[in-house]
């Protein structure tokens, strides 16, 4: 068949230096883009604060051991108690092992919700391998469980400190991440009561997640808290669980 044609051949073609260069630049690009994509999927996945616009606020509190045993502040359950209004609890598993009766009795309060802050509350857990983190999560689970006799459906990370991996991690044992909108004051030594309530009094909006220690490391919390809550309620806020809200929006099949 010489001199005839064959259809669908082509001559090879050999890109130069130059070309190759810009298809790898180019393929980079797309590479980051991509990655830059996918990272703002998973931290989108991190609660922030209550998709709402109700005037509604999430009280919530960590009860961790970090690095030192730790007790249940009963001045601040006492408050919770007397005011009557629902409120988050984030306990570490190891706390909870530890202080098994206060928080069994905390749980015959009928609106507290208890959810999960890891076993022994790491400083980092991006520091930790898969199996770690895992651990973390599902041996606090564990013990919760036990002693309230309530599996938890949310995760807070120690110190908000996660990434793409851990994130991914955690949601993959079922659980949605849930941190604050600003992070707590209340560890804070030198914070008086005045400034502690006028901190926490800035951070109100509809959906707003605050974070108080309920360990002993709320310094004037207990003090602070009935006039915050006195305040939110003057300026006609509400209060809820955090479940209260996120568990409707996946009730409604909302991502």
């Amino acid at each position: 068949m010489s001199g005839s044609t064959i259809v669908g051949a082509y001559p090879k073609v050999t890109p130069s230096g130059l070309d190759m260069k810009r298809l790898i630049a180019s393929a980079s690009m797309c590479v980051a883009i991509l990655g830059a994509g996918i990272a703002a999927q998973a931290n989108a996945a991190v609660v922030n604060h209550l998709p709402t616009s109700e005037k509604v606020i999430a009280i919530t509190f960590d009860a961790c051991e970090a690095g030192k045993p730790a007790v249940l502040d009963e001045k601040i359950v006492g408050v919770l108690k007397q005011e009557g209004i629902p409120f988050t609890v984030f306990l570490g598993g190891r706390f909870v092992r530890d202080n098994a009766a206060a928080v069994e009795e905390l749980a015959k309060t009928a609106n507290v919700e208890f959810e999960n802050h890891s076993w022994s509350h790491p400083k980092d857990m991006r520091e930790l391998d898969d199996a770690d983190v895992q651990y973390q999560v599902t041996r606090a689970a564990q013990e919760i469980e036990k002693v309230t006799g309530r599996k938890p459906k949310y995760f807070r990370f120690p110190g908000g400190n996660d990434d793409d991996r851990t994130i991914s991690l955690v949601e993959g044992l079922g659980y949605r991440v849930v941190h604050w909108d600003k992070p707590s004051a209340d560890p804070d030594p030198k914070i008086s009561v005045e400034k502690l309530s006028s901190y926490m009094l800035s951070m109100a909006h509809p959906g707003a997640i605050l974070v108080f220690h309920i360990n002993g490391r709320g310094v004037e919390t207990a003090t602070a808290l009935p006039g915050i809550i006195a305040k939110l309620k003057e300026k006609g806020y509400s209060f809820v669980k955090v479940d209260d809200v996120l568990g409707k929006q996946h009730a409604a099949g909302q991502p």
